[in-house]
Protein backbone atom coordinates (compact mmCIF):
# COMPACT_ATOMS: atom_id res chain seq x y z
CA UNK A 1 0.00 0.00 0.00
CA UNK A 2 1.22 3.27 -1.27
CA UNK A 3 0.78 6.57 0.63
CA UNK A 4 1.04 9.47 -1.45
CA UNK A 5 0.65 13.15 -0.57
CA UNK A 6 0.60 16.31 -2.12
CA UNK A 7 1.18 20.08 -1.55
CA UNK A 8 -1.03 22.58 -3.56
CA UNK A 9 0.98 25.14 -5.10
CA UNK A 10 -2.16 26.99 -6.24
CA UNK A 11 -1.42 30.75 -6.28
CA UNK A 12 -3.83 33.34 -7.15
CA UNK A 13 -2.98 35.62 -9.22
CA UNK A 14 -4.14 39.04 -9.60
CA UNK A 15 -5.70 40.57 -12.60
CA UNK A 16 -3.39 43.64 -13.13
CA UNK A 17 -5.45 46.51 -15.11
CA UNK A 18 -4.23 49.76 -16.59
CA UNK A 19 -5.79 52.37 -17.89
CA UNK A 20 -4.86 54.41 -21.01
CA UNK A 21 -5.88 57.42 -22.49
CA UNK A 22 -5.67 58.27 -26.05
CA UNK A 23 -4.40 54.64 -26.75
CA UNK A 24 -3.35 54.03 -30.54
CA UNK A 25 -1.61 50.81 -31.22
CA UNK A 26 -0.65 49.06 -34.75
CA UNK A 27 -0.87 45.41 -35.49
CA UNK A 28 1.96 43.65 -38.61
CA UNK A 29 1.23 40.82 -39.91
CA UNK A 30 4.51 38.09 -39.75
CA UNK A 31 5.68 40.07 -43.54
CA UNK A 32 5.90 43.23 -41.90
CA UNK A 33 3.03 44.65 -43.34
CA UNK A 34 0.52 47.01 -41.25
CA UNK A 35 -3.11 44.63 -40.84
CA UNK A 36 -4.57 47.00 -38.41
CA UNK A 37 -4.49 50.92 -36.52
CA UNK A 38 -6.84 51.09 -33.34
CA UNK A 39 -7.56 54.09 -31.78
CA UNK A 40 -9.51 55.14 -28.55
CA UNK A 41 -9.84 58.01 -26.34
CA UNK A 42 -10.09 55.47 -23.00
CA UNK A 43 -8.95 52.03 -22.95
CA UNK A 44 -8.34 49.61 -20.50
CA UNK A 45 -5.83 46.49 -20.11
CA UNK A 46 -6.38 43.43 -18.44
CA UNK A 47 -2.72 41.57 -18.26
CA UNK A 48 -4.09 38.34 -16.85
CA UNK A 49 -6.73 37.83 -20.02
CA UNK A 50 -4.30 40.09 -22.40
CA UNK A 51 -7.41 41.51 -23.56
CA UNK A 52 -7.92 45.50 -24.25
CA UNK A 53 -11.06 47.14 -23.62
CA UNK A 54 -11.53 50.20 -25.71
CA UNK A 55 -14.31 53.31 -26.18
CA UNK A 56 -15.18 54.78 -28.83
CA UNK A 57 -12.96 52.99 -31.17
CA UNK A 58 -11.62 53.74 -34.41
CA UNK A 59 -10.48 51.23 -36.40
CA UNK A 60 -8.42 50.84 -39.74
CA UNK A 61 -7.93 47.63 -41.44
CA UNK A 62 -5.31 47.86 -44.19
CA UNK A 63 -4.45 45.70 -47.52
CA UNK A 64 -1.25 46.12 -48.74
CA UNK A 65 -0.10 48.93 -46.52
CA UNK A 66 -3.46 50.88 -47.55
CA UNK A 67 -6.48 51.85 -45.80
CA UNK A 68 -9.21 49.09 -46.89
CA UNK A 69 -11.83 50.18 -44.11
CA UNK A 70 -12.64 52.69 -41.51
CA UNK A 71 -14.59 50.96 -38.35
CA UNK A 72 -16.08 53.27 -35.87
CA UNK A 73 -18.13 51.38 -32.76
CA UNK A 74 -18.97 52.55 -29.26
CA UNK A 75 -16.49 50.36 -27.70
CA UNK A 76 -14.39 47.24 -28.46
CA UNK A 77 -11.86 44.38 -27.42
CA UNK A 78 -8.96 43.06 -28.75
CA UNK A 79 -7.97 39.52 -27.26
CA UNK A 80 -4.28 38.00 -27.63
CA UNK A 81 -4.20 40.92 -30.52
CA UNK A 82 -5.92 37.74 -32.45
CA UNK A 83 -9.84 39.04 -31.51
CA UNK A 84 -11.14 41.66 -32.28
CA UNK A 85 -14.79 42.41 -31.44
CA UNK A 86 -16.71 46.01 -31.84
CA UNK A 87 -19.79 46.60 -30.00
CA UNK A 88 -22.69 49.43 -30.13
CA UNK A 89 -23.29 51.47 -33.08
CA UNK A 90 -21.01 49.69 -35.84
CA UNK A 91 -19.87 51.91 -39.43
CA UNK A 92 -17.99 50.13 -41.66
CA UNK A 93 -16.86 52.48 -44.55
CA UNK A 94 -14.85 51.14 -47.36
CA UNK A 95 -12.12 53.96 -48.48
CA UNK A 96 -12.65 52.75 -51.98
CA UNK A 97 -16.19 53.30 -52.83
CA UNK A 98 -16.91 56.49 -50.83
CA UNK A 99 -20.90 55.80 -50.86
CA UNK A 100 -20.97 52.31 -49.31
CA UNK A 101 -21.72 52.34 -45.88
CA UNK A 102 -22.49 49.00 -43.74
CA UNK A 103 -23.67 49.24 -40.47
CA UNK A 104 -24.63 46.06 -37.49
CA UNK A 105 -24.76 46.20 -33.49
CA UNK A 106 -21.78 44.14 -33.51
CA UNK A 107 -18.41 42.88 -35.58
CA UNK A 108 -16.44 40.14 -34.79
CA UNK A 109 -13.30 39.27 -36.66
CA UNK A 110 -10.51 36.54 -36.19
CA UNK A 111 -7.58 38.47 -37.56
CA UNK A 112 -5.84 34.92 -38.84
CA UNK A 113 -9.16 34.79 -41.22
CA UNK A 114 -10.02 37.11 -44.23
CA UNK A 115 -14.26 36.74 -42.85
CA UNK A 116 -15.87 39.80 -40.93
CA UNK A 117 -18.93 38.75 -39.00
CA UNK A 118 -21.63 41.19 -38.14
CA UNK A 119 -24.54 40.60 -36.31
CA UNK A 120 -27.98 42.57 -35.33
CA UNK A 121 -29.24 45.01 -37.35
CA UNK A 122 -27.12 44.86 -40.52
CA UNK A 123 -27.54 47.47 -43.14
CA UNK A 124 -25.69 47.84 -46.19
CA UNK A 125 -26.26 51.34 -47.99
CA UNK A 126 -24.95 53.25 -50.93
CA UNK A 127 -26.65 55.60 -53.44
CA UNK A 128 -28.99 53.40 -55.36
CA UNK A 129 -29.83 50.16 -53.12
CA UNK A 130 -30.69 49.22 -49.42
CA UNK A 131 -30.00 45.14 -48.11
CA UNK A 132 -30.58 44.47 -44.41
CA UNK A 133 -30.91 41.41 -42.57
CA UNK A 134 -29.99 40.16 -39.01
CA UNK A 135 -26.50 38.22 -39.91
CA UNK A 136 -23.69 39.15 -42.58
CA UNK A 137 -20.43 38.09 -43.50
CA UNK A 138 -18.04 40.43 -45.54
CA UNK A 139 -15.05 38.61 -47.32
CA UNK A 140 -12.54 40.79 -46.95
CA UNK A 141 -10.46 38.50 -50.38
CA UNK A 142 -13.70 37.81 -52.71
CA UNK A 143 -15.49 41.68 -51.45
CA UNK A 144 -18.35 39.52 -50.92
CA UNK A 145 -21.05 40.33 -48.62
CA UNK A 146 -23.33 37.53 -47.78
CA UNK A 147 -26.52 38.28 -45.99
CA UNK A 148 -28.26 35.57 -43.93
CA UNK A 149 -32.18 34.90 -43.67
CA UNK A 150 -34.09 36.90 -44.03
CA UNK A 151 -32.75 39.43 -46.53
CA UNK A 152 -34.70 42.76 -47.44
CA UNK A 153 -33.09 43.93 -50.49
CA UNK A 154 -34.50 47.94 -51.77
CA UNK A 155 -33.80 49.55 -54.79
CA UNK A 156 -33.71 53.48 -55.06
CA UNK A 157 -34.07 55.99 -57.74
CA UNK A 158 -31.81 59.07 -58.73
CA UNK A 159 -34.62 60.50 -56.12
CA UNK A 160 -33.55 58.37 -53.23
CA UNK A 161 -37.40 56.87 -53.61
CA UNK A 162 -38.02 53.19 -53.56
CA UNK A 163 -38.72 51.73 -56.63
CA UNK A 164 -38.57 47.84 -56.16
CA UNK A 165 -38.27 45.58 -53.20
CA UNK A 166 -37.27 42.31 -53.03
CA UNK A 167 -37.10 39.57 -50.37
CA UNK A 168 -35.03 36.52 -50.30
CA UNK A 169 -33.31 34.05 -47.72
CA UNK A 170 -29.52 34.68 -48.22
CA UNK A 171 -28.51 37.74 -50.85
CA UNK A 172 -24.87 38.17 -51.99
CA UNK A 173 -23.38 41.83 -52.57
CA UNK A 174 -20.16 41.64 -54.61
CA UNK A 175 -18.78 45.31 -53.85
CA UNK A 176 -16.38 45.15 -56.89
CA UNK A 177 -19.06 44.21 -59.13
CA UNK A 178 -21.91 46.27 -57.59
CA UNK A 179 -24.16 43.06 -58.32
CA UNK A 180 -26.61 41.51 -55.33
CA UNK A 181 -27.39 37.16 -56.31
CA UNK A 182 -30.58 36.48 -54.50
CA UNK A 183 -31.09 32.45 -53.27
CA UNK A 184 -33.98 30.91 -51.93
CA UNK A 185 -34.41 27.64 -50.99
CA UNK A 186 -36.93 26.85 -49.17
CA UNK A 187 -39.04 29.73 -50.42
CA UNK A 188 -39.69 31.66 -53.61
CA UNK A 189 -37.73 35.37 -53.86
CA UNK A 190 -40.52 37.86 -53.73
CA UNK A 191 -40.37 41.06 -55.44
CA UNK A 192 -43.20 44.62 -55.22
CA UNK A 193 -42.37 46.80 -57.78
CA UNK A 194 -43.47 50.70 -57.25
CA UNK A 195 -44.99 52.71 -60.10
Amino acid sequence: MFTIGCKSTDKKYKNISQVINNFDMNIYSKEGNKMLAIKSPFSQYESIYNNFNLKETTIHLFKNNNIEYIINSDESKLSNNKLLELNGNVLVKNNFELGDKLNANSFTWNIQNSDYLLIGNVKFENNTIILSSNKAVLNNNSKIIKFFNPVNYINKDSNKEKRYEIKSENAYYNIKTKSVIFRSNDERVRSKIYF
